[in-house]
């Protein structure tokens, strides 16, 4: 594939823009990001004082290598797609800063960002909204290199057909308009605007959320094909967990603002960390027939995800995980390496040693969220965590007891029977015997306390409660059969 002609990518810095260097060498940090905010204000009133915001990215650090693609997953509304513009400086970042090849680009203004659209682009989430519907395929494609002043080989209008063979279409749909596209087809045409300048940097927000499982695979394949050939460096934000798998190096899990575990493709799956990450990774279903009819280990989160505009104290999280205890409401956990390879924001990690053995008592929402886990779950998270151990121990006694106070009150039972009937032998024993010596009081006690019924048979003025209410009912009508 040829690769649209270009200057030698340097260029003077004068008048606050940034100065461009040559590519960075796979391998070597490409992009990163320190303390990274951005808070959107809520105004009220007549005068539109401020009196909020909405914390919707909150303080996040991560680097990007040269050649690799970063995933980032997380719930709607966790910050994914406002982090992917304030990379590119769409937004305006509230507070950190943004480091393009070890220059800072946080705080750059339109003329100064300029030079650096050609390395930074972005893949749209909408391609229904991203295309201007007034313009051709075309004038669309064509407009970065208008904009940069750059002129490729053989002129514009060749190096667009090219680009739109590049992704899949027709180089005859030039002179169409966006309308006369499927939904696939337009996001290939997002993806040729973005490479139209070979950039070194492409921030794709959702690139495949709207397409059909076919188009999906198309298009992460044109993406895997366009890395290998062009060297391209990505950030990929992505619902489906399956597709990040498949095209990341590395995977970033946010939630509410924040990043919560920043680690390699295989670690992360195969031994995540975060709790809020094992919740994930049981959501994505495993495509085994023989898998049908068993029970499913998903594992049900509590409630919904708390509002950006007042996020939780302490650890973000915890109002919803089954570990949380006293030191997760008040402290934040910082992002730290426990594993090479593999970064995490918690106290409680899974699949490792406890941050904070010193805390063995579950908060009441833990107790509330941890009757959604499944036991083997539980029985994971108490081999790493001793409040959830704690926890299991103490319900495991009260079960065993319970069973136990069961068990003896049946073997109870059964003594109460065998008494009964061995009561009931020596009952006839003695009756008999009183009898044969024409004992009248004794034979009258005995009937009266087990052997009613078999002593007033034989003996009528003996007989108990219980005889003397079948001999009414034998010798008088009931009243309202006489009726």
């Amino acid at each position: 594939m040829a690769i649209p002609a270009q200057s030698d990518g340097t260029q003077e810095k004068a008048g606050g823009t940034a100065t461009l260097t040559k590519g960075a060498a796979p391998g070597e940090t490409l992009l990163k990001v320190t303390g990274l905010q951005k808070h959107f204000p809520i105004k009220k009133g007549l005068l539109q004082r401020q009196v909020g915001a909405v914390r919707a990215v909150d303080g996040i650090d991560f680097e990007v290598r040269s050649g690799e693609t970063l995933g980032v997953v997380g719930e709607s509304g966790c910050g994914k797609s406002t982090m992917g513009r304030l990379i590119t400086r769409l937004l305006e970042p509230t507070a950190g800063k943004v480091e393009f090849q070890g220059k800072d680009i946080t705080h750059l203004g339109v003329g100064g960002m300029r030079p650096l659209r050609r390395d930074v682009q972005m893949i749209f989430q909408d391609p229904y909204s991203s295309l201007n519907p007034r313009h051709t395929i075309g004038t669309i494609v064509s407009a970065p290199f208008k904009l940069q002043g750059v002129q490729p080989e053989g002129g514009v209008k060749k190096e667009v057909q090219r680009l739109l063979s590049v992704v899949g279409l027709n180089p005859e749909h030039y002179n169409r308009y966006p309308h006369e596209f499927s939904g696939g087809q337009r996001q290939r045409i997002g993806i040729a605007r973005a490479l139209a300048l070979n950039p070194r940097l492409v921030v794709a927000d959702e690139p495949v959320s709207a397409l059909d499982v076919s188009i999906q695979a198309q298009v992460v394949n044109l993406l895997d094909d366009l890395q290998d050939e062009l060297g391209l460096t990505y950030v990929i934000i992505a619902h489906d967990l399956s597709v990040v798998r498949h095209v990341s190096d590395r995977i970033a899990v946010m939630y509410l603002g924040k990043i919560m575990e920043l680690a390699d493709r295989d670690l992360l799956y195969k031994s995540p960390m975060h709790p809020y990450t094992k919740a994930l990774m049981s959501a994505v279903p495993i495509p085994d027939p023989a898998r049908r009819g068993a029970k499913s280990e998903r594992i049900l989160l509590k409630g919904d995800v708390p509002s950006p505009i007042s996020p939780p104290s302490g650890c973000r999280f915890h109002t919803r995980c089954w570990k949380a205890t006293q030191i997760c409401t008040t402290t934040e956990p910082p992002l730290k390496e426990l594993r090479p390879g593999q970064q995490v924001a918690c106290h409680h990690p899974e699949n490792f040693e406890d941050q904070a053995p010193q805390d063995v008592v579950l908060l009441t929402a833990a107790k509330e969220a941890a009757e959604l886990v499944s036991e083997d779950a539980l029985a994971e998270s108490a081999a790493t965590s001793a409040a959830v151990a704690a926890e299991v121990e103490a319900e495991s006694p009260a079960d065993t007891a319970s069973d136990g106070g069961d068990e003896p009150a049946a073997e109870g039972a059964d003594d109460g029977e065998n008494a009964g009937d061995g009561a009931g032998n020596a009952e006839e024993g003695d009756s008999g015997n009183a009898e044969e010596s024409d004992s009248g009081s004794a034979d009258g006690s005995d009937s009266g306390s087990a052997d009613g019924s078999d002593s007033g048979s034989a003996d009528g003025s003996d007989s108990g409660s219980a005889d003397g209410s079948d001999s009414g009912s034998a010798d008088e009508e009931p009243p309202a059969k006489g009726k």
